[in-house]
């Protein structure tokens, strides 16, 4: 059977005798842009139905920022994520669909019944239509298994419902660039740091909140940065609002509990300690009232950068990324305000793992970014409480790994993938060779699903030497 084109496709889109019905066609590479909304005819017997659509959409599948997407294809949802579509009551809408990644796809709108076929090549098209007959927010996703959870779901909104507004929270993810000041050359100091723990109702995702416990209203915590023989002093203030008893572990401290031991703090109530940074290396702290690892995982993680004498090599770029846990009553995906659940928690089954505290912080709040020839630096840390990372950068071979945060021995070289368990840390360095886009992630790759992703913009000149590409460029795609 030779393919046809979208517009003969819609043009056998037809009402079942209990109204409008999905439908559903497949097209070629020359039916791919959108076509204007026709008049679709079906004969049966001898009579006969037409339509005219009064809202069409075109929708295009693509992968964005490690994610599973349909993206606008023209009008004021074009170049726009899964867009929200919005059409009066009782419209008859057509959502052409266009495959621009070459995985499997369909559309469906389960709430209208309907559903399209499966587009399994790249510039292939389909289309569904239905009629609004109900006021409201609805959903249209891929059906596929895995795909709405990979990103594949937006909005419709029928009629002059006003749409309720997503909760809001708080913008808790801490920057990755608040790497503090190297310490260079200087000599032992006396230093102070000053934590606040508080209670914070945070975003977690788009229309998803969470009630966060923190150091300092961000998650991580303030990254720390001394050298070896300093003089630290830590004053770790409990919010007058919090709930709870919180307290402070460094795992660069040699003293009772890391600080714990002396730092647990009611609301409102200020504890102290000091110590000396005896150890060069990468630590973590956290939060170590019981329970513990529900304190981590709301949150209550940090790192301690202890500086061998003489300071870090020089880099160009120096990045701050933790990966936590979330364990919540509520699915993954599920909007409003998410809450903690204590057996998921002792089952070890997170419904989400992110990167800096959030879904969005290392996509879309925070811009990683790069130049061809530069040097990068990340500090890495598990906040856990209990999932080991093996942490990996799409595109790119780490030149150095300090294992374990160790910053006296030798590094490791040409690393593809480093493991860092709960509670620990590890420093990667890599010379950026080639414009692009790098993905961080945990190549436990299921974890992406549920949030663990980062992206790292490089720019600069192509360099054919390393990569090019011998693909002539996908027309279809505009790439």
């Amino acid at each position: 059977m030779n393919p046809r084109p979208l517009s003969y496709a819609i043009a056998c889109l037809m009402f079942s005798a209990a109204g409008l019905s999905s439908v559903h066609a497949a097209a070629n590479k020359e039916g791919a842009a959108a076509a204007p909304a026709p008049m679709a005819t079906h004969e049966h017997g001898s009579s006969a139905v037409k339509y005219r659509p009064d809202v069409t959409y075109t929708l295009r599948t693509d992968i964005a920022d490690g994610k599973l997407v349909f993206v606008g294809e023209a009008g004021v949802i074009k170049g726009k994520v899964n867009p929200q579509l919005s059409v009066p009551e009782g419209a008859v809408v057509q959502i052409n669909l266009v495959n621009g990644d070459g995985a499997t796809h369909d559309i469906s709108v389960p709430d209208f019944q309907a559903r399209s076929n499966e587009l399994k090549e790249k510039g292939a098209s389909t289309a569904i239509v239905f009629k609004a007959n109900k006021k409201g927010e609805f959903t249209y996703i891929c059906s596929l298994p895995g795909h709405v959870q990979a990103g594949m779901i937006g909005k419709i909104v029928v009629g002059d419902t006003v749409a309720k507004a997503a909760p809001k929270g708080a913008e808790i993810s801490r920057s990755p660039f608040e790497v503090g000041e190297p310490v260079g050359k200087r000599g032992p100091q006396k230093l102070t740091v000053n934590l606040e723990t508080t209670e914070v109702l945070g975003q977690l995702a788009d229309g998803t909140t969470y009630k966060y416990w923190t150091f300092n209203s961000k998650v991580p915590g303030p990254f720390v940065r001394v050298r070896v023989g300093d003089t630290v002093t830590v004053n770790m203030a409990n919010a007058k609002d919090s709930h709870m008893i919180h307290s402070v572990d460094f795992h660069a401290v040699t003293g009772p509990g890391g600080g714990a031991a002396v730092t647990q703090a009611a609301p409102g109530s200020t504890k102290s300690f000091t110590f000396k940074a005896q150890n060069p290396g990468l630590f973590v702290y956290h939060c170590a009232t019981p329970m513990v690892a529900q304190h981590i995982s709301n949150g209550m993680y940090g790192m301690i950068l202890v500086e061998p004498e003489g300071g870090l090599p020089k880099v160009d770029r120096e990045f701050y990324v933790m990966q936590g846990e979330l364990y919540t009553a509520q699915r993954h995906g599920t909007p409003g305000e998410n809450e903690f659940s204590l057996e998921k928690l002792l089952d070890e089954k997170p419904e989400h793992l992110v990167f800096n505290g959030t879904h969005d912080a290392l996509t879309k709040t925070h811009r990683l970014e790069a130049k061809v020839g530069e040097t990068v630096r990340i500090f890495f840390g598990v906040g856990g409480p209990n999932a080991t990372s093996s942490f990996h950068v799409i595109g790119e071979v780490f030149d150095r790994v300090f294992n374990q945060g160790d910053l006296t021995s030798p590094p490791l070289k040409n690393i593809q993938t480093t493991s860092v368990a709960p509670g620990g840390a590890t420093m990667v360095e890599f010379k950026v060779d080639v414009p692009g886009r790098l993905i961080l992630v945990d190549h436990a790759l299921s974890r992406m699903e549920k949030g663990l992703v980062g992206v790292m913009n490089v720019v600069g000149p192509d360099n054919a030497d390393t990569f090019r590409s011998n693909s002539s460029p996908d027309a279809a795609s505009g790439h």
